[in-house]
């Protein structure tokens, strides 16, 4: 537990200093973010706030970790890679788009080859690895479910699934940091008693691991709060592509290595909520031509009905906080 609580303050301080240099800099470089003429009219004057900020608590994130780490360094170097990974197809994403001037950024081709490159890569070293293969655990039930041949092709659709719903929810002053501050909270509490039952049962090497694996979540969990500094109402900077799907990578790496996938609808609930209200938003305009919603993803919507984005942060928030538990209780 210890570890834990020195990697969310270790985490929490490195995301404030690094925050000092950082944002200066790319205000200097003029990487603004755009906002979308279509959007809520209250986002105008967020017009040209830096973006790309997700590398302010990305590198902390990976460094307490690492640091931080104790015995097999097995699992957390695998969850840092991928959260890095990831962290850099949002990067260039971002660079592209804002450096480069090219609207779009990646095109949606490179950017889901990308995506799946990663995904495929981690999900057959899951499979292939005898501590996690192929079995996963059911929500609310003692028991694993086998996926056999399927778990590869499972595997990459939920992490292609969860990257780009958190991707999604980067979209509010504080939402996804505040969102995720959260949702790694859950997971270190998860992976900390993972840890303590598999060293209870001699399984030293499984132990080690998961206690690393709840050190990793603590580090994102101080990393978001040191974030939250910078990006809550009003934001001096945005977290941008790079941090919003470096912590879509974050998250589904905890999913994958603690052999929890099929929590991550409760446990990470509002990023899903957040991706089905746009599919459902684009099914009903291309059938219909009519729009549930006044705007997707739902943050926007609240928006729109006159809600201030301070209280639909917290509403989110709220919202993550009881899906968490009812996660845990799952568990």
């Amino acid at each position: 537990m210890q570890q834990i609580i020195y990697a969310i303050i270790l985490a929490f301080a490195l995301t404030l200093v690094f925050g000092v240099p950082i944002i200066p800099a790319l205000r200097r470089l003029k990487v603004g973010q755009h906002v979308r003429g279509e959007g809520p009219k209250t986002h105008y004057k967020k017009e040209g706030t830096p973006t790309m900020g997700g590398i302010i608590f990305l590198i902390p994130l990976a460094l307490s970790s690492l640091i931080l780490a104790r015995h097999s360094l097995d699992y957390i170097v695998v969850a840092v890679v991928v959260t890095l990974a990831f962290g850099l197809i949002g990067f260039l994403d971002d660079y592209i788009k804002i450096v480069k001037k090219r609207s779009l950024g990646l095109k949606a081709y490179q950017k889901i080859i990308a995506q799946i490159g990663v995904a495929v890569i981690f999900a057959l070293y899951a499979y292939n690895n005898p501590n996690v293969g192929s079995k996963i655990y059911i929500p609310f039930s003692q028991n694993e479910w086998d996926l056999g041949v399927w778990y590869v092709p499972f595997i990459v659709f939920v992490i292609i699934g969860t990257v780009n719903s958190t991707n999604l929810t980067d979209g509010l002053d504080g939402l996804a940091a505040g969102v995720t501050l959260v949702v790694s909270s859950a997971f270190s509490i998860i992976a900390y008693f993972a840890g303590s039952k598999a060293m209870d049962e001699g399984l030293a090497y499984l132990g080690a691991n998961y206690q690393n694996l709840a050190v990793f979540a603590g580090a994102l969990l101080g990393a978001c709060m040191g974030f939250l500094k910078y990006n809550a109402y009003p934001a001096q900077v945005f977290m941008g592509d790079t941090g919003s799907i470096g912590i879509g990578g974050a998250i589904v790496a905890l999913a994958v290595l603690l052999k929890i996938p099929l929590f991550l609808p409760i446990l990470g609930g509002v990023y899903m909520i957040e991706a089905i209200s746009v599919i459902i938003q684009v099914v009903s305009f291309k059938k219909t031509g009519k729009r549930v919603f006044k705007m997707a993803p739902l943050h926007h919507h609240f928006e729109l009905k006159g809600i201030h984005e301070t209280k639909v942060v917290t509403m989110f928030i709220m919202a993550a906080i009881v899906l968490c538990l009812v996660g845990l209780l799952a568990v």
